[in-house]
């Protein structure tokens, strides 16, 4: 049914108003669970990238909270420019031909095999932090939950209340930590340096694209808005750029504060054990606050591995029932990963993801921090790909404003992104993407390069 932009009378304008502000919590709210959860393991892996230093933590957040902001300026272009859903890829195709928008399709799939194992992971380690004595048995449940979460999206998509639940349970409880931490007496814990491997901004400068997986998200809400059918574009464009200005506003506001009381209650790199978050809220708050914490923690993180697990296997069934421009079905994929079962869940799609992200797991050995690095490099091949589009675009469109805007994003991004992959190890997660694009990039040619193949990730959420 859709929403009523307004009435003849008091009341019903009222109405009117009312479910459109539900409509915008709950959608936000539910979009940012990806960016909000990483919070769990963001300013951890900035502080080992520093080895320890605390006086430098801040300052670090401070550049990872400044570069999202700048991603997230960027986007609301694209979120103005394709009210109706398509991020990236839909911007790339537009500037440089449907093929290369498998670019940041790989890039995309990618993202979200590494979103459920990262946050299988990391929910792995909120439990571990509240019972250490299942530390032993990380892979194991890392694997299981894995499981567990695929097979619970088997039986019908979890519903975006249940994210939006999720994420404000978990910011409501990370306000009262903070609160208790305003008044803690400082304890060191876990291992903290006063002497940095390189000068001071130098050690930031390294240090901070370790952390930009936080960043991860942000492209959500580009593709996300052709889930709001209830409304027009206007209404599309509205939706979606207020919830990146949401975004920001929420995970800056936590991330900077949490970065804040850790370097002032000189909360260190965590024991094995644990986690940087887990440590502060122990030492901060009291018990049951604390628990309370590790609870919304771990069901958040749950939460942004079954987000991974619909928008995977929705964006491999757009691509295997794609309707060109003249109406006509024309899958570039095996028709098994378009059938569904009475829930409407693609169930190859999701077996193929269980597999995947499995796999990945169980290489990290259930860690998330060993998966950061991999993650951020898949999220900025994609922003990448989305602000040199949108640069070229405003060249050919004289916005010169706008140019200069994508063009200095484009350039901050391709520096995290070359910064990430010097460290070696991360260029895995770039030559799969790559090699994804490749591979369905030659299915598209074979199927006889079906036009609008760039609108796939905008299919994906209504399909």
């Amino acid at each position: 049914m859709k929403i009523p932009s307004g009435a003849s009378t008091g009341g019903g304008l009222g109405r009117g108003l009312r479910s459109r502000t539900a409509l915008l919590l709950a959608f936000a709210f539910a979009v940012m669970a990806d960016p909000v959860s990483s919070v769990a393991y963001a300013i951890e892996a900035a502080l080992r990238a520093l080895n320890g230093d605390l006086a430098l933590l801040v300052p670090t957040m401070v550049l990872v909270v400044a570069i999202v902001a700048l991603v997230i300026v960027n986007y609301r272009q694209l979120v103005a420019r394709y009210p109706r859903g398509g991020g990236a890829p839909a911007a790339v195709g537009e500037a440089f031909g449907d093929g290369w928008s498998f670019i940041p399709i790989g890039a995309l799939v990618v993202d979200f095999v590494l979103t459920i194992a990262i946050s299988v992971s990391a929910g792995s380690s909120a439990v571990i932090a509240y019972f250490p004595a299942l530390a032993p048995w990380r892979l194991l449940l890392g694997l299981g939950l894995v499981v567990l979460v695929g097979a619970a999206t088997w039986f019908g998509h979890l519903g975006r209340l249940v994210f939006a639940a999720m994420t404000v349970a978990f910011i409501v409880v990370s306000i009262v930590v903070l609160l208790y931490g305003l008044g803690a007496a400082p304890k060191p814990l876990g291992t903290i340096t006063g002497a940095p491997l390189h000068p001071p901004v130098l050690a930031v400068v390294l240090a901070f694209p370790v952390a930009v997986a936080m960043a991860t998200g942000v492209e959500a809400a580009t593709s996300a808005v052709a889930q709001l059918g209830q409304l027009d574009n206007d209404g599309k464009r509205r939706f979606g750029q207020l919830t990146l200005w949401l975004t920001l506003a929420i995970v800056g506001t936590i991330t900077l504060g949490l970065a804040l009381e850790a370097a002032q209650l000189h909360v260190g790199i965590p024991p094995e054990d644990s986690t940087q978050i887990a440590e502060l809220a122990r030492l901060a708050a009291p018990a049951p606050v604390f628990a309370a914490f590790q609870l919304v923690t771990a069901l958040l993180l749950l939460s942004a591995a079954s987000s991974g697990f619909q928008a995977g296997p929705g964006l491999l069934k757009a691509l295997a029932r794609h309707i060109n421009r003249n109406g006509e079905t024309v899958g570039i994929l095996p028709p098994a990963l378009d059938r569904t079962n009475r829930h409407h869940t693609p169930y190859w799609g999701v077996a193929v993801f269980i597999v995947l992200a499995g796999g990945v797991t169980a290489i990290a050995g259930g860690n998330d921090q060993e998966l950061v690095l991999f993650y951020a490099v898949a999220v900025f091949l994609s922003f990448l790909g989305g602000l040199v589009s949108m640069a070229l675009l405003a060249r050919k469109e004289r916005q010169p404003g706008f140019l200069v805007l994508n063009t200095a994003g484009a350039l901050v991004v391709a520096f995290t992104l070359v910064a990430n992959l010097s460290r070696g190890f991360p260029i895995v997660s770039l030559a799969a993407a790559l090699a994804i694009a490749g591979l369905l990039y030659r299915a598209w040619t074979k199927a006889g390069r079906p036009r609008g193949i760039r609108n796939a990730a905008a299919e994906a959420e209504i399909v």
